[in-house]
């Protein structure tokens, strides 16, 4: 290589991002780390809050419960009524579901199996909907609960 940083050819030494054809593998890949990242962030931010208003008193840790749950019967069956909570919730649902399939196709592909462009593709894809899946079974559950409760 040169002092440019190009071969003798004029070519750059390496692929750039428009030699890649977008794929499910690259998208499992990321959101693999936003899934992680916000599972640590925004759950650890949910408990140092939660820490936080039980140490401030009775009316702080109302107040956060109000912001995430509701029971309007005062029984033991809670019921998500706040929408931000309810987005949240979800969320973090969804990042479990994501961040665990991810991580159990990352321990298949450590095993050196799953390489193939077609396995690759399918498995990525199968995280991606089972995440999405996972996340509507568990909420549609918490829902029928709610109702029947």
């Amino acid at each position: 290589a040169d002092m440019a940083g190009k071969e003798p050819s004029g070519r750059p030494p390496s692929p750039h991002l428009q030699v890649y054809k977008w794929g499910p593998h690259m998208a499992v890949s990321i959101f693999h780390r936003v899934s992680g990242d916000g599972l640590a962030i925004v759950g650890a931010l949910m408990f140092l809050g939660w820490l936080g208003a039980i140490a401030a008193g009775p009316e702080a840790y109302a107040a956060f419960v109000a912001c995430v749950w509701h029971d309007p019967a005062g029984g033991s069956v809670h019921q998500v009524t706040n929408i931000l909570g309810k987005i949240v919730l979800v969320g973090l649902t969804w990042a479990f579901f994501q961040h665990l399939f991810s991580g159990l196709r990352h321990f298949v592909l450590d095993t050196g199996a799953g390489y193939e462009l077609k396995a690759n593709k399918l498995w990525s894809t199968v995280v991606i909907v089972g995440a999405i899946l996972a996340t509507a079974a568990t909420w549609l559950y918490i829902a029928k609960e709610a109702l029947n409760g």
